[in-house]
């Protein structure tokens, strides 16, 4: 127990202390300049202050899924020109006979093996659109390849389908399975590309991957599909790109 004088004494400091605590936090405030802005909450901005534009990786994320180098490229310039809005796009791989399903970050979420056109080329014959089935040569059975706005719709049969090309009558669409003699499901599962040019012209999906994968992409509004070239060069098709 302190004696009398060390009471006062302790006493006497404490209230310095106190003193000059008060002080200290006075000079704090006086310095602090008028009309600072309260923090914002995370996640928010203060009143009047404009947002940053959202600006997308240049990279394409594959993780760890092989893929060419045509689709890392095509797909890093999608995004890092917001070519594709925004919005969750499609690569297709021709050469490769592979569709791969990108996030709007162009982050991978999905990829599968295609059908693809019989022939080799990356046009569509002209007025091809306006051909009977029966009357399409097989040399004209191509999958055009291009930037397209992808769209959810129906042929002919009321068959639900993705446009790719409306006008030749190119979609892409769940695999049809109706001729056993096709081998349809079979050239699907193969580990092989050559067997994958069946189609005339068409881009088909295993049904699954369309439901889970294709439906969702397309069902709100129009996505970029970008079908990659057979024979020409990508710069041919796309224009000068990094």
């Amino acid at each position: 127990m302190p004696f009398p004088a060390e009471q006062h004494t302790v006493a006497r400091v404490i209230a310095e202390l106190r003193t000059g605590l008060i002080a200290g936090f006075t000079v704090v405030v006086l310095l602090m300049p008028s009309g600072t802005p309260e923090q914002s909450p995370p996640g928010e901005l203060a009143a009047g202050v404009p947002a940053l534009p959202f600006i997308p990786p240049h990279r394409a994320d594959l993780g760890v899924v092989p893929a060419s180098e045509q689709v890392k490229r095509i797909a890093s310039w999608s995004v890092g020109t917001q070519d594709h809005a925004a919005m969750p796009f499609v690569v297709v791989d021709k050469q490769a006979a592979r569709l791969y399903v990108f996030d709007a970050m162009a982050r991978l979420q999905a990829h599968t093996a295609v059908l693809i056109g019989s022939a080799l080329g990356d046009h569509s014959v002209p007025g091809i659109g306006q051909k009977a089935i029966a009357d399409v040569l097989p040399e004209e059975r191509t999958t055009p390849a291009g930037r397209f706005n992808g769209r959810l719709g129906r042929n002919l049969t009321g068959e639900e389908v993705v446009w790719v090309d409306y006008d030749a009558a190119v979609s892409m669409h769940r695999v049809r399975a109706h001729q056993p003699a096709e081998r349809r499901l079979q050239r699907l599962a193969s580990d092989t590309i050559e067997d994958n040019r069946i189609s005339y012209g068409c881009i088909n999906v295993p049904a699954g991957f369309f439901d889970a994968h294709l439906l969702p992409v397309f069902s709100a509004r129009a996505a970029a599909i970008y079908v990659l070239p057979d024979q020409l060069s990508l710069e041919q098709v796309f224009g000068p790109l990094p």
